[in-house]
């Protein structure tokens, strides 16, 4: 199994392993997650339209900047209300 190491300024970073991959995008909803960098939106746009055209349900957010990790409100939103989330980044 992948390890995988958080690249926040933690001191301690805790171990983290990846979930289990979807068998199939059918009756799941994907959320598309825009960190508000310069042309992410271009990328998901494209993305959401792909996904669209193989009747995948999609929901879009954005992070108030890219400077700062994600609120834990709109983190909770995501995880609430889909099965698998991209995130976009650009520049």
């Amino acid at each position: 199994m992948k390890k995988f190491i958080d690249p926040t300024g933690e001191l301690e970073a805790s171990e983290r392993f990846p979930l289990p991959r979807l068998e199939s995008l059918k009756s799941k909803t994907v959320g598309l997650l825009d960190i508000s960098k310069p042309k992410g939106n271009i990328f998901l746009d494209s993305l959401e339209t792909k996904l669209r055209e193989s009747n995948v349900l999609v929901r879009r957010f954005s992070k108030p900047t890219f400077t700062r990790v994600a609120p834990i409100s709109l983190k909770d939103e995501i995880t609430r209300t889909c099965d698998a989330v991209i995130e976009a980044l650009a520049d």
